[in-house]
């Protein structure tokens, strides 16, 4: 059976401010103690009604709703560096904040009952994803191997100390979200340097602080033109966007075959303007699209357009998702899920919707495949 996950991020239901601040109060000594205010009330209740939600969409391994930044949020948890107006600058050793870990995947540890009375289900099952060394150097005055080695040591930290199981549920799969990846030419990971390999031995600490663990360890890559993935031992998931020609490439099958890894099959895009732009194409539109797509948004917001007519079809996914499959084999294909965050959708029910039709592709594959 296809296992199902999203990568985390939604729209926000409540205010932003609450969010932000019940995280920070989460797992505090005040929270720890029975203390707790307002806004950590708040941040909890979102936190295990989106998770269970998720479930109830019929996702298997849901990741922690992402309300907050993915940048911003890992920040948090790092101390040996100030921020500027031109970025970050260390001024020692980053090294992860005593007893940090990622706030949303406590609340789930200690809801996991609760999950599994509302929804059912046998075990809660959670995916944790965390925000990659590379991408947080990026926002970094100047990078280089060093900087790596210490983020890629912080957050296997955190990572060690968020991942649990418990009689209730455990966290099953834990994923490097890499996004800033790929899209420019980075001398510091040309081959044979230092940088490459520090990058590459950041990934497998974090990996190793899941694997030991217990739990799977992937990436999440926007562009996968550096293959340095392949490299990391311990890594065993790979998820890629649609479009990306990994999914494509007959040199991804041998790497798999060489390496043991599987992989994640994305089926629905993320991009809400893409989905405005191919309904727009599909009724005959072609001049003006920026515009059309701008104006379809303010007919959104006005409630004077429905959001989900733009959603593409269980049948498009489940085509996706064949085509992945007969490539590459269902036994490198464990997982299914959209190609990344929906924060950016027009409401929050539309990203269950989307969440909906992930889980139903899956099952219909299921079940055709017997």
């Amino acid at each position: 059976m296809l296992e199902t996950y999203d990568i985390g991020s939604l729209p926000l239901r409540v205010e932003e401010l609450a969010i932000y601040d019940g995280a920070r109060k989460s797992g505090s000594l005040l929270s720890l103690v029975g203390v707790s205010d307002e806004s950590s009330k708040v941040f909890e209740e979102e936190v295990v009604t989106a998770f269970t939600d998720k479930l109830r969409a019929g996702l298997t391994v849901p990741n922690y709703p992402q309300f907050r930044d993915m940048n911003e949020m890992f920040f948090e948890l790092l101390r040996g560096m100030e921020k500027t107006e031109a970025g970050y600058v260390a001024l020692r050793s980053i090294t992860a904040k005593p007893g940090s870990s990622i706030p949303e995947v406590g609340v789930l540890r200690e809801n996991a009952s609760r999950v599994k009375d509302e929804t059912g289900v046998e075990r809660v099952r959670v995916k944790a994803c965390v925000t990659g060394p590379y991408t947080l150097a990026s926002f970094f005055q100047g990078k280089n191997a060093k900087l790596f080695e210490d983020l890629g040591h912080s957050l296997a930290d955190i990572v060690s100390r968020s991942i649990f199981d418990t009689r209730h549920g455990d966290v099953a799969l834990v994923c490097i979200d890499e996004p800033v990846l790929g899209f420019l030419n980075d001398p510091l990971l040309d081959y044979g340097s230092e940088g490459r390999k520090a990058l590459a031995g950041a990934w497998e600490e974090i990996c190793v602080a899941a694997t030991s663990r217990g739990s799977e360890a992937s990436i999440h890559l926007h562009d996968t033109s550096d293959d340095l993935f392949w490299e990391v031992e311990h890594l065993g998931l790979i998820q890629a966007h649609i479009e990306d020609p990994f999914y494509s490439q007959d040199a991804t099958s041998r790497r798999l075959e060489e390496t043991g890894k599987r992989l994640k099959a994305s089926i629905f895009h993320n991009q809400f303007d893409t989905l405005i732009e191919y309904n727009l194409k599909a009724r005959g539109v072609k001049d003006d699209l920026q515009q059309r797509v701008g104006d379809t948004w303010t007919q959104i917001k006005k409630g004077e357009t429905d959001p989900m007519v733009f959603l593409e079809d269980i049948e498009v996914g489940l085509k996706r998702l064949r085509k992945v499959v007969e490539r590459f084999g269902v036994e490198n294909v464990p997982m299914v899920g959209p190609e990344c965050g929906l924060s950016g959708w027009p409401s929050y029910d539309t990203a269950m919707e989307c969440l909906r039709r992930t889980a139903e592709a899956a099952k219909l594959f299921d079940i055709k495949s017997l």
